[in-house]
């Protein structure tokens, strides 16, 4: 069982995140956590990558955001939000729950050029972001809301991190994976990710069996009888 820990020490042992990228996609995961009993661990639409090539894949560290209406030193407002992207470990990704405060970006550059430096795998927010030029220069995976200009200086503080969430009707927790691609965005809970990527990778290769038989003409129905892959 694994303990709500931060970083490296949430995650399980099968923990490369680069075959992960390189084999795995959303449908695949999405229908596998269906086969697992987990019919709702896809964000709802309206998340969606700055580049339509880039792939998310890392353990997930949450911070929620609240509004707020000014800043000033008990404000503090960047306070919490330094601490953890400071403390994100190589292949961490930032979840910045904003509650649909899509007027505010709390992500950018200089947060992506720290995150990047730190070896996380990208970012995840339901907020907006900005940057956007730069950041897609940078080939930093980032998964998002909306963009706009706008600073959470004045709207919006983190006033939480590594505590339960939910983003977009998914609930997540720090050391849960995530996966997203231009196709969606899920959360696998840390607790069946060992089971949810072994039965991945086994449909991965049955569907790139089943992809030959119909490359070969063999018809869907057969397929599917044989099979029960579609």
């Amino acid at each position: 069982m694994i303990q709500a820990l931060s970083g490296n020490e949430m995650k399980p042992q099968k923990d490369n995140i680069k075959e992960h990228k390189q084999k795995l996609y959303s449908a695949v995961l999405s229908d596998t956590l269906d086969s697992m009993g987990y019919l709702n661990q896809v964000l709802s639409q309206g998340i969606r990558p700055l580049d339509d090539s880039s792939v998310l894949c890392g353990w997930a560290r949450v911070g929620i955001y609240l509004p707020i209406y000014h800043d000033d030193d008990l404000v503090k407002v960047y306070e919490n939000e330094l601490k953890l992207i400071d403390s994100l470990l190589p292949d961490e990704v930032p979840v910045l729950i904003c509650h649909g405060l899509k007027h505010i970006a709390p992500w950018g550059e200089l947060l992506s050029t720290r995150a990047r430096y730190l070896q996380s795998a990208g970012c995840l927010t339901d907020g907006s972001v900005r940057d956007v030029r730069v950041i897609r220069e940078m080939n930093f995976p980032v998964f998002t809301g909306g963009i706009t200009p706008v600073d959470t200086k004045y709207r919006g503080k983190l006033a939480w991190y590594d505590v339960p969430g939910k983003i977009h009707g998914v609930d997540v927790k720090s050391g849960d994976l995530v996966f997203g691609d231009v196709d969606g965005v899920l959360i696998i809970p840390r607790e069946n990710v060992e089971l949810a990527l072994e039965k991945a990778f086994q449909k991965v290769s049955d569907e790139n069996m089943v992809r030959e038989k119909i490359v070969s003409g063999e018809s869907l129905e057969k397929i599917f009888a044989d099979h029960g892959i579609l």
